[in-house]
């Protein structure tokens, strides 16, 4: 049987390591689960690449696809943005990126 499942490990602003095993079967982009699992990650405008509040650091050495035009345009438009900043809604849970690592960043007030 297929596995329907992937390990993924998210940083909070506490600087603690959890690792989940999050579902490939459910169509569910990073921003999605984590707030599924809880997590303090916004996602204000519903996964469509226009606010930023999803923004996550890649901490692994995961092969992710390109940045589309508009995560860049928002990214340039966000805070706290780093080289390895990538917005959540933007990156779609599937096998091919088993192991990622992600730090959420600050939080705006």
């Amino acid at each position: 049987m297929e596995n329907k499942d992937i390990t993924i490990t998210i940083i909070d602003r506490d600087g603690v390591a959890q690792t989940y095993e999050a579902p490939i079967d459910m169509n569910m982009n990073l921003m999605e689960f984590c707030k599924a699992v809880e997590l303090p990650v916004k996602g204000e405008c519903g996964g469509m690449a226009m606010c930023a509040t999803c923004q996550v650091y890649i901490e692994s050495n995961t092969l992710l696809p390109e940045r589309s035009d508009a995560e860049m345009d928002m990214l340039d438009q966000a805070f706290f943005v780093k080289d390895n900043s990538r917005l959540g809604c933007q990156i779609h849970l599937n096998p091919g990126i088993e192991g990622l690592i992600v730090r959420l960043t600050p939080e705006i007030d």
